[in-house]
């Protein structure tokens, strides 16, 4: 059954009206009819189940029906902070990031970033991949919708206080693999560097930061590969994957 992302409030036995990309990817898209039946969230909790009642042209009206509480977050509660890398490839990595449970996204500059971004095409940038996440989110069963910032240099985020967090930096020439660390005892921030990799310097700041590098094992991953690996070991050693 479709399931559609609505930023507007949602109630049972109410009728609604879906306008904007929900209704051209309805429409046009999935090509649905009258009648036919979808799933609704808003990214507040649960989701609704609702029956299209009329489909025009850009407008679509739906009566929303039962409210279900399901949730399919992770317990584990994940920063990602990605060095920007090329066009499809960090799409790749935030569709797969948020199929994998991540709660927060940051996107970063980092010294060996390729990626040069005013701030127009910053800020275009940054409504491209809210679409991917939303997309995503309607793909994988999510009910809620991670946090995506705005584009930030590593050295101011590594200037931040990281306390709150568990911090883990990737890096194939560290000393440590998950398997050896101790379950992290709260929220964990991951930092993944772009197609450059990360310098020795921002390795170093990170460091001192609180950083833990972690590896996996002797290969070299591309960053779109990183991410995904990471995320993915870290829900089957501490989340719920697996």
């Amino acid at each position: 059954m479709p399931r559609i992302y609505l930023t507007t409030s949602l109630a049972s036995d109410s009728e609604i009206t879906i306008e904007g990309s929900a209704a051209n990817h309805i429409g046009r898209v999935l090509r649905l009819k009258s009648g036919d039946k979808i799933t609704l969230f808003n990214g507040k909790g649960g989701e609704y189940s609702a029956v299209l009642t009329s489909i025009e042209r850009q407008i679509i009206h739906a009566q929303v029906g039962k409210f279900n509480p399901r949730e399919s977050e992770s317990p584990l509660q994940i920063t990602l902070a990605q060095g920007i890398s090329r066009g499809e490839r960090m799409d790749y990595t935030l569709q797969k990031s948020v199929e994998l449970g991540v709660n927060r996204i940051i996107p970063l500059t980092t010294e060996r970033c390729g990626v040069k971004l005013d701030e127009k095409r910053a800020a275009k940038r940054q409504q491209h991949w809210q679409g991917i996440i939303i997309s995503a989110c309607e793909q994988c069963g999510r009910n809620r919708i991670p946090e995506i910032l705005p584009i930030t240099s590593l050295a101011c985020w590594l200037g931040e206080n990281h306390t709150e967090t568990q911090p883990f930096v990737l890096h194939h020439s560290a000393k440590h693999s998950l398997r050896q660390l101790a379950p992290p005892c709260g929220p964990i921030s991951l930092l993944i560097g772009p197609e450059g990799g990360l310098s020795e310097n921002e390795l170093e700041n990170a460091s001192q930061g609180g950083f833990q590098g972690i590896q996996f094992g002797p290969r070299i991953l591309r960053t779109e590969t990183a991410s995904i690996a990471a995320l993915a070991a870290l829900q089957t050693y501490w989340g719920d994957l697996g």
